[in-house]
């Protein structure tokens, strides 16, 4: 799967994924948000995300971060 990470209107990170057959450029002008934090790939293996890559047309690659922000995004709706 890709993904990229937006920054939100309040100034938090919010992922965006989706299947690898859609060009993140695509993905990028479908959404409101205008700053791209970063962006790749992500998998998930024995419960844990790894992120990786980049999308050089939006200037944007994984960081070090993502994975735990994707993550935290996914158990923050679960606690609602």
């Amino acid at each position: 799967m890709k993904y990229i990470l937006f920054e939100d209107f309040s100034g938090m990170p919010v992922p965006f994924i989706f299947p690898d057959r859609v060009d993140h450029a695509d993905m990028r002008e479908q959404m409101p948000y205008t700053l791209v934090l970063a962006a790749g790939y992500v998998h998930m293996r024995q419960g844990q995300f790894y992120c990786h890559g980049g999308a050089p047309e939006l200037e944007a690659t994984a960081r070090a971060e993502d994975a735990a922000i994707i993550r935290d995004f996914f158990l923050r709706d679960e606690a609602e």
